[in-house]
This record gives structure tokens, C-alpha cells and sequence, in this order.
């Protein structure tokens, strides 16, 4: 009944790593599993007031371990036996410095609670100083190798990063031999092949977040890294210039973890990519439609053709990468810094006092707190929307990145209620994204409908209606709850040469089932006049600054 096609796509989120088992032929979805990562749930290796959030590989592994026994015991020997394929998504840019033999050094006995020599998460803002440099660099250099980036390179992204642990941690400077994007080096250790010079790296990740670019020879040259550190330099030297988009093979997963897995020799792995770039295919993105990943910050996916988008640099989003997200096509990306985590900030805030003076209630409380609030904010009408608030409270990610720019929440009283102020907080989220948007079509792109996947859109219908009605657009949000893992198991399956590309994928196993928001006129004018609001707050805000 199998014969061999079954695949797995494996999504390593924020929080937790997802396994998704489908049959590639009838795209029925077989199994699926669910693994927090042990120390990062601990806050391990974190500091929130300093911007720094690392993760240790080992949770990587074991929860890649945890989530294949599950789908195996879920599946049966039988069905398991027949798994061909798998492929691996991310969050990005998340790398990890790594030795000679490609070992994270957190791995290494020497350095295995040493945070620097962890996986630097997307979110970790400690490079600010080191993005400016690169930034103040290649635009008087005679290159500008952020002219794909939307012209200004982020905090977020690998070179920044690695170059302020090179800057901050001499001994780890000193053990360093390169680096890895979470992406490539999951691939890697699946197969084995580990050594720097030999991993096959992902388009999507080395395009968006290291400014890699086929017409200048690969990375930027060793010349223009050298002069910000000669460190880079030499790593550069030691990665391979070739990247490879998500539908090429990777390897073979190695014997020794298929035999403690109970998985059959043979699988296939797949070159690795970036969570929203996969989770858009997994929703079926397809040209002039905008796929939303909306979970704690969202990514902003849309494709071209390449007679479309011609030489063409759309300014101030996170780059244009041929084949990052559907091969033969040219991925775009833009997003916001932080978006569930804004609310989950707020949820913060007001459980402080629980935990300090009724702790045996705190966990119960806490949960019922943003449902609780949402019923409320439901509540207040647009023209009773008092607040105004700005978004950046992780800096700007798009348009224009900017991550000194703060959070900010505009016209608070003695009258001010805890819905109030998270209504204007979903409102922020919902400008910020159309900011985004008009981005976009000032730029000459066409935008014909809006998807939207990930936790916050199966969960929070005021969300979405906010959404809808501040863009003026119909947002088609995904049933299916696991799109990254999704795309993910479709990439999958063309490496297994079951599908002839992902196009095709995405027919037989694409989520057929959608919700959609409506946007209400009356809302969109008021929020119309609030957004030209938001708009010079954040202007206010940015002019302080300098």
C-alpha cells in the first residue's frame, strides 16, 4: 500500500521542534509530534534584558530523537519501513560557530556552557554594533553586498553575529574554524557530512542572511570581510561558494541514527531552508499571493518571476534570493521583529504579581489570560480605540530595518484598562504589517491575496478581523496547523523524486481547507486615519534617535 512514499518534514520552531509524517501521494497526514526544547524552556543560556537568546545544539537532538520515536510508534514498524525522505526548516538566521570537523563548539567539553558557543537564535539582538559596521562598510566599499537585503543588513543575520562573538569572546574566536546556519548544519549531522568546506548550504539562508549572491562569486569577498575582521576572512575561505535550494539531497541519513530510531536505511535528507520560506510553499504560496507566518514575529513571503522582478531592488526588506522559496522563481522576504511576543510580553506584565502571591494559581491564571482579554478587546469599536501603540518592541524589522527603535504605547490615562491596552497592541501589529504591505506595492509588486498560517491565525480571530480590516484585504488564513513541517515533507518529496517539483507537491499534498476574514469598510476607514497616527509616532521616535 505504501511503496515508499512517505516523507517527513521536520520544523524547528522558537520553542519546540515538529515532526509531520504525510503520504506524498494522497497527502493524508499520518502522524505528527511535538518536542519543547528541555534547556531553552528552562531560560538556559538566555538574557532577555541584554537581547541575548542562544540555544544549545543538544536540544536540538534530542528533540529530533523525541519527535521521531513518537511518529515512529505512531506510524507501526510496518508503515515506518516505508519513509524515503525528509527535510529539515528553521528559524534563521540562527547560526553556530563550529571546528574544524564541523562540530558546534558547544559540543566540545571545552566550551559546552559557553552561550557564545551556542546557536545564536534569529531573535538575539547583541550584534547592533556589528551591523552597523557592516552596513557603514558596504556602502562605501565597491560592493554594496546589502543591495539584495533591502539595502541595510540586520542585527538578526549571521556575519553580524558571528562577528561580535569574535569581537566579545577571544577564546572562542580562537577555537572557531567557521560557522553553520541552524538549517545546514541539522542536514549535515543527519548525514554525516559535517566538515565545513563539504555542507551542502541552503540558498534560502545564505541569500537572505549572509549576502550571498551568485553574481559576486558567492559570500562577500575575503577583502571586504577581512576589514571587518580577518577571522571572517578565513571562514569564508572555508565554505563552499555553491548553495543549493531545498529541493536538492543532502545525503543520506546516517545508519547509526536510523538504527536507534527504528527508521529504515536509505532515507533521503534534504538540503535544509528557512521555517517561513518552507511554511509559505507548505501553504501553497504561488506568484502575487502574500503568505503571512504569523507566530512571536512574522515573515512576509511573496515570489516572482524573474521577468518580473527583472534587476530590480526592492528597498528595505530582507532580501531577494533566487529560488529561496520555489525554485526558478525569486523569493522575497519582509516581517516584523516581533509580533506574539508582544502579547506575550503583555501577559507578562500582568502576571507579575501571581507568581510572588499566589504561585499554586499562577499556571491556571496565566493561561486563561490572553483568551480572557481577547473577549474584552473584542469588545471596544475601532472609534473607541483611545490607544495608539508602535510595534518595535524587538526594533524594526521591516520596512527599513531599525532594531534601536523601541515599543511604544501613546495616550494612556487613569481610564486605561488592560483590554484597551492590548487591543491597541494587536492594532500595532496589524499597522505594522500594512506598513509592510504598501512597502511592497510602492515597489511595483502585485499583491492579489493574502494567506496566513501559523498559531496566532488558527487561534485568534481578533487578530486576523484587526488584520483584515486595517489592510482593506481578505486574509485567507490556513487550516492546516503544521504548514512549515508541511512544506518541509513537500520538499521532501521531490528529494525522493516522488514529485517532479514542488509546484507539483503542493497539488497532491497542499492544504485544501481555508478560513477566511473579511474586511469591514466602516473599520478600515477609522483605522485609516489611526494608522496616519502610527505613522508619525513612529516618525517622532525615529527623529529622537538622531
Amino acid at each position: 500500500m505504501f511503496e515508499n512514499k512517505i516523507v517527513i518534514g521536520i520544523d524547528y520552531g522558537t520553542d519546540s521542534c515538529r515532526a509531520l509524517v504525510v503520504d506524498a501521494l494522497s497527502g493524508e497526514q499520518l502522524a505528527e509530534a511535538v518536542s519543547v526544547y528541555a534547556r531553552w524552556a528552562k531560560g538556559l543560556y538566555c538574557d532577555p534584558s541584554a537581547d541575548c537568546y542562544r540555544q544549545h545544539p543538544k536540544d536540538y537532538i534530542e528533540a529530533f530523537k523525541d519527535v521521531m520515536r513518537s511518529v515512529v510508534d505512531t506510524l507501526g514498524k510496518e508503515k515506518a519501513s516505508h519513509i524515503t525522505a525528509m527535510s529539515f526548516d528553521t528559524t534563521a538566521s540562527t547560526p553556530v560557530l563550529i571546528n574544524v570537523e564541523g562540530i558546534p563548539l558547544s559540543l566540545t567539553h571545552e566550551f559546552i556552557e559557553d552561550p557564545d558557543a551556542m546557536f545564536m537564535l534569529w531573535k538575539d539582538h547583541t550584534a547592533i554594533k556589528e551591523a552597523d559596521d557592516i552596513n557603514s562598510l558596504a556602502k562605501s566599499y565597491e560592493v554594496d553586498y546589502t543591495s539584495f537585503s533591502g539595502g541595510s543588513y540586520s542585527a538578526e543575520w549571521a556575519w553580524a553575529k558571528v562577528l561580535h562573538v569574535l569581537r566579545t569572546n577571544p577564546k572562542v574566536a580562537s577555537a572557531a574554524y567557521s560557522w553553520v546556519e541552524h538549517c545546514d548544519w541539522m542536514a549535515a549531522w543527519a548525514t554525516g557530512n559535517v566538515k565545513p568546506e563539504i555542507i551542502k548550504r541552503s540558498r534560502c539562508a545564505s541569500g537572505h542572511k549572509a549576502m550571498w549572491r551568485e553574481e559576486w562569486g558567492g559570500y562577500p569577498s575575503s577583502d571586504f570581510l577581512n576589514m571587518l575582521n580577518p577571522k571572517l576572512g578565513e571562514m569564508r575561505v572555508r565554505m563552499s561558494q555553491e548553495t543549493y535550494t531545498a529541493d536538492q539531497c543532502a545525503g543520506i541519513l546516517r545508519d547509526d541514527i536510523a538504527e536507534e530510531l527504528a527508521l529504515p536505511l536509505g532515507i533521503k535528507v534534504g538540503v535544509g531552508s528557512i521555517d517561513a520560506h518552507v511554511g509559505a510553499a507548505g501553504a501553497s504560496i504561488s506568484p502575487n499571493v502574500l503568505t503571512k507566518i504569523i507566530g512571536t514575529s512574522t515573515c512576509d513571503i511573496l515570489v516572482c518571476e524573474k521577468s518580473v522582478i527583472g534587476n530590480r531592488l526592492i528597498k528595505g526588506i530582507c532580501g531577494q534570493v533566487d529560488g529561496s522559496v520555489l525554485p526558478g522563481y525569486v523569493g522575497l522576504e519582509a516581517g516584523q521583529a516581533a509580533f506574539g511576543d508582544i502579547f506575550a510580553w503583555f501577559r507578562k506584565i500582568l502576571a507579575w504579581p501571581l507568581a510572588r502571591f499566589i504561585p499554586e494559581k499562577e499556571k491556571k491564571i496565566v493561561k486563561d489570560i490572553l483568551p480572557k482579554l481577547e473577549s474584552e478587546a473584542e469588545k471596544i469599536t475601532p472609534e473607541n480605540s483611545s490607544l495608539i501603540s508602535l510595534d518595535w518592541f524587538n526594533g524594526r524589522r521591516t520596512p527599513d530595518a531599525n532594531l534601536n527603535l523601541k515599543g511604544a504605547i501613546y495616550g494612556l490615562t487613569l481610564g486605561s484598562d488592560a483590554p484597551m491596552v492590548y487591543r491597541a497592541l494587536v492594532e500595532a501589529t496589524a499597522f505594522g504589517a500594512r506598513s509592510i504591505f504598501e512597502r511592497f506595492l510602492s515597489e511595483g509588486l502585485k499583491i492579489d491575496s493574502v494567506i496566513a498560517v501559523g498559531g496566532i491565525p488558527q487561534k485568534s480571530p481578533l487578530v486576523m478581523q484587526i488584520l483584515a480590516d486595517v489592510l482593506g484585504r481578505t486574509i485567507s488564513v490556513s487550516e492546516c496547523k503544521q504548514s512549515c513541517a508541511l512544506g518541509a515533507a513537500m520538499f521532501a518529496s521531490v528529494v525522493a523524486g516522488i514529485h517532479a517539483d514542488v509546484q507539483t507537491s503542493q497539488m497532491a499534498m497542499g492544504n485544501k481547507s481555508f478560513r477566511n476574514y473579511f474586511p469591514n469598510n466602516i473599520n478600515k476607514q477609522i483605522y485609516d486615519n489611526i494608522y496616519s497616527k502610527y505613522l508619525s509616532l513612529g516618525y517622532l521616535q525615529e527623529e529622537s534617535l538622531y
